[in-house]
């Protein structure tokens, strides 16, 4: 039984094959991260269109936007990634904004807002991030 060989892997290649996955992972999960985060991004979006459409029916039926809070079903999203608020201190106009709270305190785009004039904001965004980007995407 001469000149048979063992099967398998050398040490050598086995350190290659975890060198590789190591640097794939640390380029995918990042990319998987920002994926997810972009996913809530839209559920908070989501939920500002909804409260906006909610405060111009109010104002229609009682001829001024409401001065109160939300009603309870508009305040969250999906996911309890953000928090809806809204801010109208005479009834003239209104801002609603979504904080982030959780795992997404760190997103990129910070506070979502929503002016009545339609006017889309992204207060607290990071440094070079573009306001059409987050609400873009």
């Amino acid at each position: 039984m001469t000149g048979q060989r063992q099967g398998g892997f050398t040490l050598i290649e086995l350190m290659i094959v975890v060198a590789v996955v190591g640097i794939l992972s640390a380029i995918a999960y990042p990319s998987y991260q920002e994926y997810i985060r972009r996913g809530h991004r839209a559920e908070a979006k989501s939920a500002l269109l909804q409260a906006n459409q909610w405060m111009e029916r109010a104002a229609t039926a009682q001829g001024t936007y409401p001065t109160g809070a939300l009603p309870a079903g508009l305040t969250t999203v999906p996911g309890d990634r953000y928090t809806i608020s809204a801010s109208s201190a005479d009834g003239a106009a209104f801002t609603l904004t979504a904080t982030p709270k959780g795992s997404q305190v760190g997103d990129r785009c910070g506070n979502f807002t929503l002016t009545n004039t339609g006017l889309r904001g992204a207060n607290g965004a990071t440094t070079g991030t573009i306001v059409t980007d987050c609400w873009g995407k």
